[in-house]
């Protein structure tokens, strides 16, 4: 017992590590630069697959109508005429009738991934050679289209993802807890990753030419995927171009209002990257100190030592999500027990990882798979 006390004492010291790394490439990042602009400014599409009306969905949308850029059409894409989405779209398009703006209406199936079906059903909409597909609940500054252009004109450059925030759609816990994980979990882990080498494609946002899109086989090689935006980016990748990050970081809506659902939609996230990378699925227990340190008290019969290190931890993990937090320059988390609760529901989705591959998504049942073609695929 003694020799498990050490060892979950070490492992927990390894995630306030992780941690501490995350915090400094946070703050890195979003350290004050000098803006990158495009010299041509060409024309850009932004395609915005819809599915329904959810909390703060028109502050959303409309950010995209505000951008700070020449010459760029916005198409939106739902998949039936009574989707509740559709006055709000009127509403925006009279607000701003200067906007270059289509719609496209049409549930023409094309594998099982819904929301790639819906951009193929957009795609002959979009009038430009770069395209932008952002997610609905993304909420961006006026310069995201100038960063995210002038990105993609870097040399090399095929494709261009950007990190992004959890913005709670109400102050109910599921909603800050959802947000905290975003923003003091997977942001420092995907800088983190990149430092290692990694170049993962982050679906908020994916910015591509469409010669190179139809390329690697288009739209249609993503349909029967779940993780889409991964396999977009391995396919850039093979195809011998980089996968960049772009300068700004937008914010995604959080609009749990239940456990239940952030259950359900922190699952789905568990269960897709175990499918993709396992190993580092497998890993990324690492990444809840707390847990540890939980189990170094437990091992170690409350001794006086393992409670220390459990406040140090506890104390640890606080002060580097403050800094996380200021420097995205979001609220800050002040209830210090949330900290505990977040680690203990990690715990919880990371347990349930692996005891399944079926996922719900937009109320569709399905399997999470590895990035490879499907049976009966068109791949």
């Amino acid at each position: 017992m003694q020799f498990l006390a050490l060892l979950t004492a070490l492992f927990a010291l390894v995630g306030v590590v992780q941690l501490f790394l995350g915090a400094r490439l946070t703050e890195r990042f979003c350290a004050p630069r000098p803006r990158r602009d495009s010299a041509a400014r060409p024309g850009v599409t932004v395609l915005k697959p819809l599915h329904g009306d959810e909390i703060l969905s028109e502050v959303a949308l409309e950010s995209f109508f505000l951008q700070d850029y020449p010459d760029y059409q916005l198409v939106f894409g739902v998949q039936s005429q009574d989707d509740p989405v559709l006055p709000l779209i009127g509403r925006l398009r009279k607000r701003h009738p200067g906007r270059d703006v289509a719609l496209m209406v049409n549930d023409t199936p094309h594998g099982r991934n819904r929301k790639i079906a819906n951009l193929i059903n957009m795609r002959p909409l979009a009038r430009h050679e770069l395209l932008v597909i952002s997610d609905a609940d993304v909420h961006v500054p006026p310069h995201f289209l100038s960063d995210v252009v002038a990105t993609l004109e870097m040399p090399g450059v095929g494709l261009v993802t950007s990190l992004y925030t959890g913005l709670p759609g109400n102050r109910d816990l599921p909603a800050l807890l959802g947000a905290m994980q975003i923003n003091q979990g997977f942001l420092p882990g995907v800088l983190l990753a990149r430092q290692l080498g990694r170049q993962d494609c982050l679906g908020a946002t994916m910015a591509i030419r469409k010669s190179l899109l139809t390329r690697i086989g288009g739209l249609e090689a993503l349909a029967d995927h779940l993780a889409d935006d991964q396999l977009l980016g391995r396919k850039v990748l093979a195809a011998g171009e980089r996968v960049a990050l772009a300068p700004v970081i937008p914010a995604t809506t959080v609009p749990e209002e239940s456990f239940a659902s952030l259950f359900s939609h922190e699952l789905r996230w568990a269960r897709t990257i175990r499918a993709l990378e396992p190993l580092g699925f497998a890993a990324s227990v690492l990444q809840i100190p707390l847990l540890w340190a939980a189990l170094t008290l437990v091992f170690s019969g409350f001794g006086l030592w393992s409670l220390a290190l459990f406040l140090l931890v506890w104390a640890a993990r606080v002060v580097l999500g403050w800094r996380i937090e200021a420097a995205l320059r979001i609220a800050r988390t002040r209830e210090i027990w949330l900290y505990l609760l977040r680690d203990f529901f990690s715990t919880i989705i990371y347990i349930a990882g692996f005891m399944g591959n079926r996922v719900v998504w937009r109320g569709q049942s399905m399997a999470a798979d590895k990035g490879h073609p499907a049976p009966g695929s068109r791949e």
